[in-house]
């Protein structure tokens, strides 16, 4: 596995392989790999001949007092797991070369960053789309791995990507999930024994939210109603949103149809958790 560390030399990289009629699949990440990261190189190295994942803890995306600084980072564990995995390029380059000067521009999505995270949190996305787009640019992909846990990043991604016409491919991968149904995430490492129990709230709430669909309720204000006071059951849990939208628009829903997504955020102690599902799909 060849480690790159400058956006010149990943731009070069991709500039020889095209050449030579070879695809490039990317993962974007910001390191710290679980299961899940795992399961997209996977998934990247079966779309192309070559596979590319990015590590960069990428700061514009972070806003004032969240975890930029104490986000986890372990680079010799994370560029051994890639090579372990086939992983052909590791792209992992420090803020000072991707940003040599201060950003001036923003790349900026609206309407689907209106409600759930994008509103939770300003101009996340905007620094989201902006690195990614940057990684587009340097590497050229054909296709993009990106998981479903982040269901509105990858929607904002896919609308980018359709709206400025970059001939990529993204490819979305499910959930993946602990044994007890957590979804698996970097800061889960935050979690201490006791709010690591805590935590399992999202995925009963998921639970429990699909069975009322199966059982026939289709009212969203009923629902969201059951789920908060299950959650609430638990002090140590505070709802930042629990929301039913369309998975298309991310408007929020009175109805429950095929086409809702139930997306929650639940800050436990200081650790900010997200799960989400599609609550006709019959994957999960």
């Amino acid at each position: 596995m060849k480690i790159i560390s400058t956006p010149a030399e990943i731009a070069s990289w991709s500039v020889e392989h095209h050449a030579a009629g070879e695809t490039i699949s990317l993962v974007p990440t910001m390191g710290f790999f679980h299961e899940g990261h795992l399961q997209l190189m996977r998934q990247a190295r079966a779309l192309a001949d070559l596979s590319v994942v990015s590590l960069f803890v990428n700061p514009i995306q972070f806003g004032p007092g969240e975890d930029l600084d104490r986000y986890p980072r372990d680079f010799p564990r994370d560029a051994s797991l890639a090579e372990q995995e086939g992983v052909e390029v590791l792209f992992a380059p420090e803020a000072g070369t991707m940003y040599p000067a201060p950003a001036l521009t923003r790349i900026q999505v609206s309407q689907l960053t209106e409600y759930l995270c994008g509103a939770d949190r300003p101009g996340h996305f905007d620094g989201v789309c902006t690195v990614v787009a940057k990684l587009f640019n340097l590497i050229k992909p054909e296709y993009a791995v990106f998981g479903r846990k982040d269901y509105q990043q990858l929607a904002v991604i896919r609308r980018m990507v359709s709206d400025l016409n970059w001939d990529v491919l993204v490819v979305d991968h499910p959930i993946v999930r602990e044994t007890d149904g957590l979804a698996m995430s970097s800061r889960n490492k935050y979690l201490s024994i006791s709010e690591r129990q805590t935590a399992l709230c999202l995925s009963r709430a998921i639970r429990l939210a699909r069975r009322m669909v199966r059982e026939g309720l289709r009212d969203c204000a009923e629902m969201l109603s059951g789920l908060k006071k299950m959650i609430a059951t638990d002090d140590s849990a505070r709802i930042e949103y629990l929301m039913v939208v369309d998975k298309g628009s991310l408007i929020p829903q009175s109805i429950i149809t095929p086409d809702s997504l139930l997306a929650l955020a639940v800050r436990v102690g200081s650790t900010r958790l997200i799960d989400n599902t599609v609550l006709f799909d019959d994957e999960e």
